[in-house]
């Protein structure tokens, strides 16, 4: 199982490097779109206990 991980997180990290290399404009686009979703998951927790300390 650990072969089957390690191939696997390989061929991903492989992946990322080819599309890096390739097509940085889109890879940067996909980079700012994840750190975007991760920000607006955090501020949207924020809110909740926010509110939930208000209310």
């Amino acid at each position: 199982m650990k072969l089957v991980k390690r191939l696997v997180v390989g061929l991903v990290i492989a992946f990322a490097l080819f599309y890096l290399v390739t097509r940085p404009q889109d890879a940067a686009t996909a980079v700012q779109g994840a750190v975007g979703a991760v920000w607006g998951a955090g501020v949207s927790v924020t809110n909740f206990f926010v509110t939930l300390a208000g209310g």
